[in-house]
């Protein structure tokens, strides 16, 4: 048994350093640690006794304090070994003698059960109370044994604070006893120590009786006691505990199992799972795998220094050798890893015993926990920190939908230098690693720029980019996505995570489908009034479309303003060299200098244009009213009634921010004498500093914040000013005053300010012609049958002035949202004959599915086909078509992108070679521009633009007006076969974009910064597209999905009378004089004096600027041209123009849309010719000849 025990106590023993065996070796003494006296006496003993028991209890010099010299290991090892086994042996015992006493008492429990029963049930007088008096005894004594189980379960578990404590403690106390265990391994194997003088003795005693206690917390709480004293932390205290107290009674140590210690750094990761250090699952593997492996390794270690250092017990312990507990550490890991240097190695039996078996399991432990380790560090995510917020910088979070394509194009409109210094910096969040491209990128911006891995939808990855104090959220969508809906509901979760996560904070998000948008107001947090936006592409890309149907080529015109582009210089005298001049103005916004407090929006354009070379085209309006002063609201080219109040903002056009600041500095009394706009800078005087610095930022960025509650007119402006009109008569007028600027033309033919015409026309009780808002034509639903047009009655039919829609799309297609493109054109601030006719040729069934919400509008048709027969395209007149647009529902179902726009591409190519015989007849295309308000055409003096030039009609397809929506920027370079684009050449710079023949969707990722900037931009632009949604309208069709008809008030007719962008013809007119030569700003201020039209830009030839005719009609467009650039006679100009009260009266009135594919004619909107009359009696008439019409056709 000694030697077994020898050996259980080599195989548990640590690793210190032995140098008494070297002493034993060479038979000296140790002259240090004795007297002469006790030296001989040992040494004679040592010489002449060791026969007696030498495999048990072997002889050293290096144990003074006993007579003998005799090595105590044995009492160490005995205390453990009768500690665990007299334990396990009393448990099992205990089984024994409990399931003897169950087995052999299991009948006579029964007997004295039913005694027990048949005397309760014979004795009725309480002779059962001692027998319930003895169970009330037992359940007692159960109840106060299960209470002192649970209390202690509860000591040692970590649901509760205090057991939480307990169990860090008792972790905390182990790892500093394995350390001082560390300490004594430079110590020999045994030793005499006393405890009153050696400290580490002391701290080890104490830490040892408190694991006492706990072992005691331990076994009360167990279940199952046997099970308990066979754990590894059992197991643990058994071979540590006890040693400690065999010590203090024998006055010497032995380090023997100390090192089991070791194993307690299993535990690190559940006390870090307590301390709420680990929450991930691959952090937790990761800690486990780490302590298991450290703890093996030096457990191991442990047993291999006790063993070499002692020796074998049957050699005497004399073949060990001196290795400290490092180097065994060492000898561990060379071993595990098959290295096997042979500069340390085991020599006794017992350590290469060891070792065998050691190989075996610590090389498969090796093998796979190695591995998994570093896998698992080389995982951890690279993107996984936290962003730390720079003092006096803002911060945006941008998620959703990161890509190389979607991040490189957000930032080179959001970090573009005209933004001037833009102090914000990017934090992407994205749950994907971006790829080495789009890393590339951040690198190259990563001074701005940083990325974390994560997601929106976590709440610790939203701590992590601190989302509370970002200025901002911006969710960027997938636009070329197979399942729109999809796409925009996982947006919709990514707002509802970051609105639950912080209430305030700022989110911009895009939306691909309209009908969707509906969802985001049901988030209760979102508040448009405080910036939260959803940018619609589906709804701006359509009313960008829409409008250049009215006036080609404004969607480029207006894709470009609020894009930032680059200035790009040609010295050539191209084409490219004008387009280029104007892409380079972006919309920018400015609080307007004090000097123009007073003036009439006119007058203050007028100024702008001329002095400062910049042009406003709106402002946002502060009603004087107390109950509305809180409401500010964005008028676009208000007219002269409005004038110019303190702190208004404007709405510019120009090449930079520093341009606009001159409409801020601005002072009359320094600058009225100033040529150079270049000069005009901030002055001293007084009333700079007092009226304008004072009261408005200086940041033009900082106007973000300031007109969230801006929204469209959608209700008179009311002029400070007494005025000799009527509150009844204002309101009919919409506010407009008679002032000496006012045109007197207009005045004397406005019908609304006839007396008694109140109820005439437009105030008909029994009639709803406009939706509730106002804002836009309504009729009563109808179904799709009544609007189907065969291909014989379409071709029966006189269509002219019409738009044809192409739609490529069948019964599985994703919805694009049709009602946003027929929004536009049934605009209220167009009259009831100037709308035109809407002919859809496409898939019956995919039509079905749209018409739901296109049932309310007014002429409308479908002729059921495809786009690619030319046989439907002849029937529906394409060559008398005002805009032909191609639309395609299917694009984004084919992975391979060149082939998305195939449809589109091979339908305008179709229509492009098809041919016109020329025999129109009367229904010839006829060149007209549009008359301004206060103009009759009846008379030649009057009539500032000619009427009636016929325009040879169309014979080619190349000449009729198309627009091609594409989803591939690339595929531009398919729509014209005549032009030289590189592929490479981006869209912009491309010709069918330049010329207005093509709209991709990528240019409106532009507006989230310019939003994030200005939301005022995306309010600008949204009122100009969409026709006049406002939020309530927005509101409506959320809770109905579709318009709601409204009886013509007062109200609601005065939201008629708002601006409307159209097309100037040079040709003839008025301004004819100045197409030959005159300069274009000559124009914009005849035309902003005479008729309120605010020109903007021009639509003109591609090949103008040569010398010599040329047969191409292709135009380009000029956005804001200077003050001196010289017209031409074909040339077309944008503008916006007043809403014309005086064209209901006529019916003969023609269109005031420009035909855009050829020269400044024009061609009639209207289907067929409508009488026209002289005065408003005939009007009972005139509408019983149009009831009587519309029964005849069928598209009515």
């Amino acid at each position: 048994m000694a030697n077994g025990g020898g050996g259980g106590g080599g195989g548990g023993g640590s690793s210190l350093r032995m140098s008494s065996n070297i002493h034993a070796n060479h038979l000296s003494l140790d002259a240090s640690s004795s007297s002469s006296s006790s030296s001989s006496s040992s040494s004679s003993s040592s010489v002449h006794e060791p026969k007696m028991d030498a495999l048990i209890i072997p002889v050293t010099m290096e144990v003074p304090c006993d007579s003998r010299g005799q090595r105590m290991w044995w009492a160490f090892l005995a205390s453990s070994m009768v500690t665990f086994f007299g334990g396990l042996f009393i448990i099992l015992l205990w089984r024994t003698l409990k399931y003897l006493w169950t087995v052999c008492c299991h009948c006579g429990g029964k007997t004295k059960e039913a005694q027990k029963i048949n005397n309760g049930s014979s004795q009725a007088d309480g002779t059962l109370k001692p027998v319930d008096e003895k169970e009330e005894a037992v359940a007692a004594e159960v109840g106060w044994m299960t209470s002192v189980k649970d209390w202690a379960g509860v000591m040692i578990s970590a649901q509760t604070l205090t057991g939480r404590v307990l169990v860090v403690l008792v972790f905390a106390l182990s790892i500093g006893a394995l350390v001082i265990y560390f300490i004594d391994s430079s110590n020999p194997i045994e030793s005499c120590q006393n405890f009153y003088k050696d400290f580490t003795l002391q701290i080890d005693m104490a830490f040892n009786v408190f694991f006492l206690l706990y072992f005691g917390l331990r076994f009360i709480a167990a279940n199952d006691k046997l099970w308990f004293w066979l754990e590894v932390n059992s197991v643990v205290d058994f071979f540590t505990v006890p040693p400690v107290f065999v010590s203090v009674y024998l006055n010497r140590s032995w380090l023997g199992l100390r090192f089991l210690r070791a194993l307690r750094l299993i535990q690190f990761s559940e006390i870090l799972q307590f301390l709420n250090i680990l929450k991930t699952s691959n952090s937790i593997k990761l800690v486990n795998l780490l302590s298991i492996f450290i703890s093996t390794w030096l457990t191991a270690a442990g047993f291999i220094h006790l063993v070499e250092n002692s020796g074998d017990p049957w050699e005497n312990f004399q073949n060990n050798q001196a290795l400290t507990y490092w180097e065994c550490v060492y000898l561990l890991m060379v071993t595990m890893s098959t290295v096997g240097y042979g500069d340390v190695y085991a020599k006794t039996t017992l350590g290469r015993l060891f070792m065998v078996f050691f190989i075996l399991g610590g090389l498969a432990m090796f093998a796979s926990y190695v591995p998994e380790i570093i896998e698992l560090i080389g995982n951890r995510k690279k993107y996984g920190g936290s962003y730390s917020a720079v003092s006096g910088r803002k911060h945006i979070v941008v998620c959703g939908h990161i890509t190389l394509e979607s991040v490189s194009n957000f930032l080179k409109d959001f970090l573009h230098k005209d933004r001037d210094d833009v102090n914000v910096e990017i934090v992407f969040l994205h749950n994907i690693s971006p790829n080495l491209e789009l890393e590339a990128l951040f690198k190259r911006h990563f001074t701005q720029v940083e990325f974390y891995q994560g997601s929106v939808l976590n709440p610790h990855d939203l701590a992590r980019v601190k989302i509370e104090s970002a200025d901002a959220c911006l969710i960027l969508a997938n636009k070329y996505c197979a399942d729109p809906d999809a796409e925009d509901a996982s947006n919709i979760m990514r707002v509802i995570s970051i609105k639950n996560y912080h209430p305030k904070i700022r989110i911009i998000t895009q939306m691909l489908q309209y009908h969707n948008k509906a969802h985001l107001l049901n988030i209760p947090s979102w508040n448009w009034k405080e910036g939260d936006d959803a940018i619609c592409l589906a709804e701006l890309k359509l009313g960008f479309i829409a409008q250049s149907c009215l006036a080609q080529g404004l969607s480029t015109m207006l894709a470009n303003l609020f894009s930032m582009r680059s200035f790009i210089k040609i010295e050539e005298d191209t084409w490219q060299k004008y387009y280029l001049e104007g892409v380079s103005n972006e919309m920018y916004t400015e609080y307007l200098s004090s000097a123009f407090v007073g003036l009439s929006f006119p007058t203050v354009c007028e100024l702008c244009f001329v002095k400062l070379k910049l042009l406003m085209i709106a402002i946002e309006y502060k009603s004087a009213n107390r109950e509305s002063r809180s409401r500010k609201r964005i008028l676009i080219n208000p007219g002269n009634h409005l004038k110019i109040q303190e702190g208004t903002l404007g709405f510019f056009i120009a090449s930079d921010a520093k341009e606009v600041k001159r409409a801020f500095f601005y002072c009359k009394a320094c600058h009225d004498d100033i040529t150079d706009p270049k000069r005009i800078k901030k002055c001293g005087c007084k009333r700079l500093k007092v009226g304008a610095r004072s009261r408005y930022p200086k940041d033009p960025f900082e106007f973000k914040n300031t007109a969230h509650n801006s929204q469209l007119v959608t209700e008179p402006v009311e002029d400070e000013q007494p005025s000799t009109l009527s509150p009844k008569k204002k309101q009919r007028n919409g506010g407009m005053r008679n002032s000496p600027s006012s045109s007197p033309k207009l005045m004397r033919h406005d019908p609304l300010l006839i007396p008694g015409n109140d109820q005439i026309d437009n105030m008909d009780s029994n009639v709803k012609k406009y939706d509730s808002t106002g804002m836009f034509h309504w009729c009563a639903p109808k179904e799709i049958e009544k609007v189907i047009l065969t291909r014989s009655e379409a071709a029966m039919t006189v269509l002219s002035g019409h738009v044809v829609v192409c739609i490529f799309g069948d019964v599985s297609s994703a919805l694009i949202g049709l009602r946003n493109l027929v929004m536009p054109l049934r605009a209220s601030n167009f009259h009831y004959h100037e709308l035109k006719h809407i002919v859809f040729v496409g898939s019956i069934e995919y039509l079905k599915r749209e018409w739901e919400t296109l049932h309310n509008f007014p002429k409308v048709s479908i002729l059921p086909g495809t786009p690619l027969s030319r046989a439907d395209l002849r029937a529906v007149n394409i060559n008398l078509c005002d805009m032909c647009v191609i639309l395609s529902a299917n694009q984004n179902n084919i992975d391979d992108t060149s082939l998305q726009d195939k449809e589109c591409i091979l339908a305008s190519l179709n229509i492009k070679s098809m041919q016109f015989d020329d025999s129109i007849g009367v229904l010839q295309a006829n060149s007209q521009g549009f008359t301004p308000p206060g103009m009759d055409r009846s008379s030649p003096d009057n009539s500032p633009v000619h009427g009636m030039l016929r325009q040879p009609s169309i014979t080619t397809g190349v000449n009729i007006p198309i627009i091609t929506e594409l989803v591939n920027d690339t595929n531009v370079q398919f729509l014209d076969q005549d032009d030289d684009d590189d592929p490479d050449t981006e869209l912009y710079l491309t010709q069918p974009f330049a010329c207005g023949t093509a709209f991709a969707v990528s240019v409106l990722d532009s507006l989230m910064s310019a939003t994030y900037f200005n939301d005022n931009i995306l309010t600008l632009i949204r009122t100009l597209v969409t026709g006049g949604a406002t939020p309530e309208l927005e509101a409506l069709i959320a809770e109905e999905n579709a318009l709601r008809g409204g009886y013509s008030t007062p109200q609601t007719l005065a939201n008629r009378d708002r601006c409307r962008v159209a097309q100037l013809a040079l040709l003839d007119g008025p301004f004819a004089d100045l197409g030959d030569g005159g300069c274009y700003g000559d124009l914009f201020c005849k035309a902003l004096k005479t008729y309120n039209m605010l020109c903007f830009g021009i639509y003109r030839l591609r090949d103008a600027h040569l010398s010599t005719p040329s047969q191409c009609t292709k135009r380009y467009v000029i956005t804001n041209p200077p003050y001196e650039f010289e017209l031409v006679p074909t040339d077309l100009i944008f503008c916006l123009m007043q809403f014309d009260h005086n064209a209901g009266q006529s019916r003969a009135s023609l269109s005031h849309s420009s035909h855009s594919s050829q020269s400044s004619s024009k061609k009639s909107s209207s289907v067929h010719s409508i009488p026209s009359t002289a005065n408003r009696q005939n009007r009972p008439k005139s509408r019983e000849s149009r009831d009587k019409q519309k029964k005849e056709m069928v598209y009515r």
